[in-house]
């Protein structure tokens, strides 16, 4: 099969899925702003963060942008996403996604995808009592750095709701939580993936029914002045993303706050705040 009819097959693939959806993520009703922010051309790399319901913002971020200006979105997948067997990894193929490496994002760039990425990967899905909606990027910049270098504006788009599908149950400095950092290292082999244990509805693992929040910000400009160094740069730019999203997820967290439909409850539907996009 020639690249070309690849290409096809996942644009195929991925349309019949944002078909299928679309009656699920209706009758879930999210709350969606900035929508208007995303470049009509679609390059552009999207800047995300993860939940502990990382489906969520893996399912509804390429939904509403392939709604909004007709284009696929490319995610980004952590290596570890790489060793999925099964209908996980049937669905994140199925989205377009790719494993996330240097190679990969600038091809993608090269032919003028819409890009995808969480910088705090598969570490930032595993979070402990009292980290919700934290962002975990430690000293990762890559995406700036290549962003950067092919010119490519970056739009954050920050999700909250994931977070509250399930419940950590210890916090990180606890023994349950060193025990689940020393599981996470045996079962993958990576200190930063841990095994934190939460619960859903009760004490099962049941998902709570919970309205998702995204918002789309305004794009940051990554073209680099000849007096200022790339690394000086990467830095910047990778600070300013950071800030711009983190002040998103405060803000959505207020608005969720304030919601009487965040539970899902259909009592409170019809009071449920409206999406301003």
């Amino acid at each position: 099969m020639t690249e070309e009819n690849d290409s096809g097959l996942l644009e195929a693939v991925v349309g019949a899925g944002a078909a299928a959806l679309a009656p699920v993520i209706t009758c879930c009703h999210p709350y969606v702003r900035g929508l208007a922010n995303l470049p009509a051309d679609g390059r552009f790399l999207l800047v995300g963060n993860h939940t502990l319901f990382s489906m969520a913002e893996v399912v509804l971020i390429p939904y509403f942008v392939r709604t909004a200006i007709g284009t696929r979105v490319r995610p980004l997948a952590d290596r570890q996403f790489a060793r999925m067997t099964g209908i996980q990894a049937a669905l994140v193929t199925a989205y377009g996604a790719v494993i996330g490496t240097p190679a990969a994002a600038r091809r993608l760039m090269d032919e003028g995808e819409s890009v995808l990425v969480f910088p705090g990967g598969a570490r930032e899905i595993s979070k402990y009592r009292g980290e919700e909606y934290t962002l975990s990027w430690q000293n990762r910049d890559g995406f700036a750095r290549i962003a950067i270098e092919k010119e490519y504006p970056i739009v954050t788009v920050a999700l909250v709701g994931g977070d509250d599908v399930y419940t950590s149950m210890v916090r990180r400095d606890s023994t349950l939580g060193r025990v689940g950092r020393w599981a996470g290292q045996r079962l993958t082999g990576r200190s930063d993936i841990t095994m934190s244990p939460v619960r859903g509805v009760g004490l099962t693992l049941i998902p709570k029914p919970q309205r998702m929040y995204l918002a789309f910000g305004q794009p940051i400009d990554t073209c680099r002045s000849p007096q200022t160094s790339v690394e000086a740069w990467t830095g910047a730019v990778k600070r300013r993303v950071q800030q711009d999203l983190e002040a998103a997820l405060l803000d959505l967290q207020r608005i969720r706050a304030t919601d009487p439909y965040r539970r899902m409850n259909p009592v409170g539907r019809s009071s449920a705040i409206p999406s301003p996009c």
